[in-house]
């Protein structure tokens, strides 16, 4: 349940007045599953050859099937004028051990401050999602459902971002978002001085919603730093481009959706590192008022791998919600990958969900059952 705390004024007599102007809500979820994968191998490193080994089967315990376990607090005070102030600090945590998640950041989920007008729209700064993130979400059928979700294929490792400082405005029905990361320390250290290009990044793009209909443009840049895998030795800085364009529509109980996102990888030499064009179409449909089912396509055709010829992944995956109450719900989620682990991970793309597939397979299976509580 969600808990509104009331902001203490310093003086008590002011108490009153501070409380009617401001509050700060305590939110969260905790999810768990019980989830079987095939075909799993062990993390790729040098001292193993970059090999995953033999591919096996296991069932475990996992934390995030359909949301990232998670507390926060979010606050907002009325300056008056339409003016709010108003902060974000968002925790990431694995339920199944209670450990921190996002690296061991204590917020690392999310962490800002901004300023908000009712005419001209939201300024933030702290560590963000990025403006791709945002305005393709309405348009993933699975909603960025953590288990199975090949966001960082389709997005990039800096989804989320430090240092950054964003816009956010709303004009009926046209959202408009941009923004700009000082330093992100995904890849590197980020702000490093004399290096003002190290690490930064920055994007922008628009979205129209109306009726059943919803489309959106969108641009992304990451520009990593480079060093040197013997030594660390900073060489410079790398390029990540990405574009997308999606669309949605609704109709009686069901909506689909869809997609298409260019990329390109650069190396600080400016060799092309990966070239791919990825598609992702799917459909939401609520069978009852409690039960929702989702299904949902991903592909990746990779056009340039550095000159390596790989095969094409893809993945499609299943989804069925049912809501024990308005905050509680039960579900089953699973997937099919070819070519790569789950979540397309050890393909073209990413490792970025530690599903390793096993060097003797070329296809991955995951499915789990788990309950969901939003508080």
């Amino acid at each position: 349940m969600k808990k509104s705390l009331l902001a203490l004024a310093a003086l008590g007599a002011f108490a009153g007045a501070a409380q009617a102007q401001s509050s700060v809500t305590l939110y969260g979820v905790a999810d768990m599953n019980l989830e079987y994968v095939n075909h799993l191998g062990v993390a790729p490193s040098a001292a193993n050859g970059l090999s995953t080994g033999r591919g096996d089967s296991v069932f475990r315990m996992s934390s995030g099937g359909l949301s990232g376990s998670r507390w926060g607090l979010r606050g907002v005070e009325d300056l008056g004028g339409g003016l709010k102030a108003l902060f974000v600090l968002e925790n990431g945590f694995a339920l199944d051990t209670g450990s921190l998640q996002q690296g061991g950041r204590l917020f690392g989920r999310q962490a800002y401050v901004g300023i908000e007008s009712a005419q001209v729209g939201r300024f933030t700064f702290g560590r963000q999602y990025t403006t791709l993130f945002d305005l393709l979400a309405n348009f993933s059928p699975s909603g960025y459902a953590t288990q199975y979700e090949p966001v960082v294929a389709q997005l990039g490792l800096n989804f989320r971002s430090d240092n950054t400082a964003k816009y956010t405005g709303v004009f009926g029905p046209v959202t408009a978002i941009a923004h700009w990361s000082f330093g992100n320390g995904v890849a590197g250290n980020g702000e490093v001085p004399g290096q003002f290009r190290r690490d930064t990044g920055y994007g922008a793009g628009v979205a129209y919603a109306a009726g059943p209909f919803g489309a959106t443009i969108a641009y992304d840049q990451y520009n990593p730093s480079i060093s040197n895998p013997a030594t660390a030795a900073f060489l410079g800085t790398g390029t990540a481009k990405k574009a997308a364009v999606a669309g949605s529509y609704a109709f009686g109980p069901a909506k689909i959706m869809g997609g298409y996102r260019w990329g390109q990888t650069k190396a600080q030499t400016g060799a092309t590192v990966l070239r791919d064009n990825y598609y992702w179409i799917g459909a939401n449909y609520q069978v009852t008022a409690p039960l929702g089912l989702t299904l949902q396509y991903n592909y990746d055709d990779v056009k340039n791998l550095g000159g390596v010829n790989v095969k094409n992944p893809w993945q499609i995956s299943f989804i069925a919600d049912y809501n024990l109450s308005k905050r509680t719900d039960v579900y089953l989620t699973a997937a099919y990958a070819k070519n790569a682990g789950l979540n397309l991970d050890t393909s073209a793309i990413s490792f970025a969900n530690t599903y390793f597939l096993g060097s003797n397979n070329n296809n991955m299976l995951g499915a789990a059952v788990g309950i969901r509580h939003k508080f």
